[in-house]
């Protein structure tokens, strides 16, 4: 019994300090995102503008209407798609499982992209509008993937599934582009590839306002979950509802995915690798512990992602997509080969 409570107070410990280095390094990336870019300034100079507020300036323009709106949405849809990967983790019970992988992210982008050009003339295209379209579009790829997931009990094939359905999305999609106007596809494209580049406060405000509620209903199901991942049966006997839960964190996952791919457009192994950073970092899998890590290892894993897309290559900008693929893609890579490894031995 004291062996068992010296493990949960290092656990514990452990934690807290990851949690406290992560909202640091997040700090670090905040303030670099606000000083660097084609208009360069210092550490002096943006404290003052923080603490005048507001003005006419360029300087101030550039700070309270460009970079500030950028990086908190990246910040806050980096958190929000690596949760919406750990909960589909949980779900299948697979590291390999995540919202690009699974193909839900294709399923949201189909829908929005046909939102886009067939009802845009038709209904006011807010930011709501968007993340209701890309949300009908997830629930209705991981409607496919479960009933698949039902016949397939091998994970690998289920994957396979996943990825096909995402290939069938964007035929799909690209059928609609040859109806659409120039106009639209140029529109279409540019979102299609993933960036938080020309996002106001009323797309901050509405990923906060579906985002945060979204995780804290996540972290409220913790324990829960811990019993899940231990088998049905165990999480029967410990008075769970499986078949709500399970829905419960089907509808949190594809909330929080649609809202990524409704604002940003898909992005990329974010939701695969970082659960599994966050799980290596904090040598533990528990819930409680890794939905609030998670989400700050991947709010300071895009904003990072999305300061390198905007200045790598200045003044050209990368995708956030691209970017995060470079680096989620190896972790995901060396995941598989870990684990085969283990299985082997």
């Amino acid at each position: 019994m004291e062996k068992k409570d010296n493990t949960a107070r290092r656990g514990a410990g452990r934690f807290l300090i990851i949690l406290c280095l992560l909202l640091l390094l997040l700090v670090i990336a905040l303030a670099v995102n606000l000083a660097v870019g084609s208009v360069r300034m210092s550490p002096a100079e943006i404290l003052g503008l923080l603490k005048d507020g507001r003005n006419a300036s360029t300087e101030s323009l550039i700070v309270f209407n460009i970079r500030m709106p950028r990086m908190l949405l990246a910040a806050i849809l980096g958190g929000a798609l690596s949760v919406s990967g750990f909960l589909l983790q949980s779900f299948f019970r697979n590291p390999i499982a995540g919202p690009f992988v699974l193909g839900i992210s294709s399923g949201a982008k189909m829908i929005v992209g046909i939102t886009m050009i067939f009802l845009a003339g038709r209904i006011a295209m807010s930011p709501w509008t968007m993340i209701l379209a890309a949300f009908i579009g997830s629930l209705m790829i991981t409607a496919i993937v479960l009933l698949f997931s039902q016949k397939v009990k091998n994970m690998a094939m289920l994957l396979v599934v996943g990825i096909m359905v995402g290939y069938i999305c964007s035929a799909v999609t690209d059928m609609a582009v040859t109806f659409a106007s120039e106009q639209d596809i140029v529109n279409l494209k540019y979102w299609s590839m993933g960036t938080f580049s020309g996002k106001g406060w009323d797309s901050v405000l509405t990923a906060a306002a579906v985002c945060f509620p979204a995780a804290i209903a996540a972290w409220l199901l913790s324990k829960p979950m811990g019993a899940y991942a231990l088998g049905e049966g165990y999480a029967k006997s410990m008075g769970v509802a499986v078949k709500p839960f399970r829905t419960a964190l089907i509808l949190l996952s594809s909330l929080l995915s649609a809202c990524v791919t409704a604002l940003a457009g898909p992005i990329s192994f974010v939701g695969i690798a970082v659960p599994h950073i966050t799980r290596r970092l904090l040598r533990s899998s528990r819930p409680i512990l890794v939905i609030p890590t998670v989400f700050l290892c991947g709010a300071v894993f895009c904003v990072f992602c999305d300061l390198i897309a905007r200045t790598v290559f200045s003044p050209t900008e990368l995708n956030i997509g691209t970017v995060t693929s470079v680096f989620g893609a190896p972790v995901v890579i060396w995941m598989m080969i870990s684990k085969r490894r283990s299985q082997e031995v």
